[in-house]
């Protein structure tokens, strides 16, 4: 029996984990010789495919170069071409880029570096302000941010308080842009969102035009917007960043995920020169307290350096055309569903009633598509399609053809 301990995998109901042994473009590899098409990227993570030769490569060189080193008061230079590179493609505004290791741990750093830019001003402001439904890691942070509920009830006492603004509902967006508002007047620090598509809270989207009414509504009130692009980020929604679509340009963004084209652990908060200047100083009480052991850890850096590469080089966001188009002509061949939607390469509809994230149907469902030898893994009531740009039609074909075949026999 193995002792390893799963995340959000409830061993109790001693349900089979199977063990992967290699990855290949959108495809994984098990022990017992089958092949399984990987529908969700593995967690949303990998965008060009597993095992990319050339993320691969720059790996296998920087690993017999410089495998780790202090990144405070030093630098190398993979972690230089990656920030240099991240500066040539975000928002012009994002002067300034702060290492760290997760997407939770880059949401950490903004609420962070937020809080600390309005001490330095000597402005007593400390409310984060959050969306309802919103999902931004499971660090004592990033939980305090996130909806509450089953993912961190047994946390609470641990989180801190916050004031949650209404989703903005097709129909109800008024009712959003009010309570903003009126948060924002009172004084808030910062307004955290995930732009244009709520993930682990149910693939929930809203327009791009609700995005960029609420950034207005920030910055009126000078209010900080911090935009958690950590799934949405690296082309999921369609552009590179899903801020793009609005024409926004947050204070500070958090990025993860597909920054290595998911192939190691690390993350970036940039933030605007604003932020950057209220923590410069010649006393070192006010410098910016946050690291860990491996920021910038150099292997990480030159997997970015690699994607960073791809997307210059590569004609990614053709590729990720495609696939949304492709999705949308799949997901419109399936019968039984409610609320089917399609933002750049996810697509994503509810079966069911609305029993939410617990529903027992969820757990089974998950089994059937895993016998079919394909990754699902629904939310709840909501399932979702978003694999790796690289995914081939037949692959594709695969994956819908399980969906009508196990949700004829689960409804």
């Amino acid at each position: 029996m193995s002792s390893v301990w799963h995340p959000f995998t409830q061993h109790g109901l001693q349900e089979p984990i199977p063990c992967v042994v290699r990855g290949e473009g959108a495809v994984l590899h098990t022990t017992d010789g089958r092949r399984v098409i990987d529908a969700i990227s593995s967690w949303w993570v990998t965008t060009h495919g597993h095992a990319h030769p050339r993320i691969a490569a720059a790996i296998r060189v920087q690993a017999g170069r410089l495998d780790q080193m202090i990144f405070a008061g030093w630098t190398h230079e993979p972690a230089e071409e990656v920030a240099a590179g991240l500066r040539a493609i975000m928002p012009a505004s994002l002067t300034r880029v702060f290492f760290s290791d997760s997407g939770s741990t880059s949401v950490e750093v903004a609420l962070k570096m937020a809080l600390g830019y309005w001490l330095a001003r000597g402005d007593a402001r400390h409310r984060i302000l959050v969306m309802e439904h919103g999902y931004h890691g499971d660090t004592i942070g990033a939980m305090s941010v996130g909806q509450r509920g089953v993912f961190n009830r047994a946390y609470a006492p641990l989180l801190f308080d916050v004031e949650t603004i209404p989703f903005p509902a097709a129909g109800a967006e008024q009712a959003t842009f009010d309570a903003l508002d009126r948060a924002c007047a009172a004084g808030a620090a910062a307004f955290i969102v995930e732009p244009l598509v709520l993930g682990a809270g149910g693939m929930l989207f809203y327009s791009a035009d609700v995005l960029r009414r609420m950034r207005d509504i920030c910055a009126r009130h000078g209010v900080l917007f911090i935009a958690d692009e950590v799934m949405t980020g690296w082309g999921r929604t369609g552009t590179l960043l899903a801020c793009e679509q609005a024409g926004v340009e947050p204070d500070i963004l958090c990025l993860s995920k597909g920054l290595t084209g998911g192939a190691l652990p690390l993350a970036v908060t940039m933030a605007s020169e604003p932020i950057f200047e209220a923590h410069w100083s010649t006393d070192r009480a006010k410098m910016f307290f946050h690291s860990s052991s491996y920021t910038a850890n150099p292997i990480a850096c030159a997997a970015a350096a690699a994607n960073l590469a791809i997307w210059r080089e590569e004609p990614v966001l053709a590729r990720v055309a495609r696939l949304g188009a492709a999705q949308a002509a799949r997901l419109a061949t399936v019968d039984g569903i409610r609320n089917p939607r399609v933002l750049g390469t996810i697509a994503a509809f509810e079966i069911g009633a609305g029993e939410g994230y617990l529903s027992d149907r969820a757990p089974r469902l998950m089994v059937a598509f895993r016998e079919r030898d394909v990754l699902l893994r629904p939310l709840g009531d909501t399932l979702y399609v978003m694999p790796p740009y690289c995914i081939g039609d037949d692959d594709l074909d695969r994956v819908y053809s399980a969906i009508s075949e196990v949700l004829a026999r689960h409804r």
